[in-house]
């Protein structure tokens, strides 16, 4: 486990109006904007900390990471070839909380916001960049609990992230973020999940319908969501196999509110499997 607590603060003008989507660049707003740079850039302390986790004990939709089980389908795809993963925890920093905007400026407030988003970004992606180097990596790529649909790999399991840190206060203690009791991040501008070395670049929102997402990375690609079905039901199939039973014969496959329903018959008895939600 290293936390990173001297990450360099990237903040300019460019990359805070990229963030906001700021069309009318009028030279009040342009003022307004930098004077908030101005006084956040010297106090901003982004921080990350990170552990090298391993994979372990597969299942047909779940596994080990660092010794804590998650359940996932598409991650389980994911890291069907993986043994070794990175574990994160990264965030802007509290440091930015302390700026005080009178709540009756909503501007001003969405201006501080988008500021702690750019320093997070930045952040995030000096921590990608910093495990690229040690650790020899090529492409790397990203999953978090919550991100695409959520329901795949649940927020919850925010609970076990921590958990290979030692648990909430220990990542409290160590760079400052907290882990509330709906699984939410303070401060707000915080990111975990774990990178993991791949072929193919995955971002989740490729297989996350919604629609009108501010925070969208890639467009939805039906087609790699029917890959990420038939990967499910091929690491399904060849369980059942080594355990030395009959592979999975479905017969029905309903679509529900983003769910899977496969009934199937293992020798003579009939087994319902569910294969969780982004595969939809």
């Amino acid at each position: 486990m290293k936390v990173l607590d001297s990450i360099p603060v990237k903040l300019d003008l460019e990359a805070v109006l990229k963030q906001m989507h700021v069309s009318n660049r009028s030279e009040m707003i342009l003022k307004r904007i930098e004077g908030l740079i101005e006084i956040g850039r010297p106090i901003a302390k982004p921080k990350a900390i990170y552990n090298v986790s391993y994979v372990e004990n597969k299942s047909e939709d779940s596994l080990d990471i660092g010794g804590v089980r998650f359940t996932s389908r598409v991650l389980r795809v994911n890291l069907d070839k993986v043994e070794r993963v990175f574990s994160y925890v990264v965030t802007c920093g509290r440091e930015l909380d302390e700026i005080h905007i009178s709540s009756n400026k909503s501007f001003g407030i969405y201006c501080l916001d988008q500021i702690k988003e750019a320093i997070l970004v930045s952040a995030m992606n000096y921590l990608e960049n910093y495990l690229r180097k040690r650790y020899a990596l090529r492409q790397i790529s990203i999953m978090a609990p919550g991100a695409g649909a959520e329901c795949d790999w649940p927020l919850a399991q925010q609970e076990g992230l921590f958990s290979i840190f030692g648990g909430r206060a220990k990542v409290e203690d160590l760079i400052g973020v907290k882990l509330t009791d709906k699984f939410l991040m303070v401060p707000i501008k915080s990111e975990s999940g774990i990178f993991f070395q791949t072929e193919i670049k995955f971002e989740a929102c490729q297989i996350c319908p919604r629609e009108r997402c501010i925070g969208r990375q890639a467009p939805y690609d039906p087609d790699l969501v029917e890959k990420y079905k038939e990967a499910a039901l091929k690491i399904t199939s060849n369980i059942y196999k080594s355990r030395e039973v009959s592979s999975p014969s479905c017969l029905m496959q309903q679509l529900f509110i983003g769910h899977i329903y496969l009934s199937c018959y293992l020798g003579d008895k009939k087994v319902p499997l569910l294969i969780r939600a982004t595969l939809t």
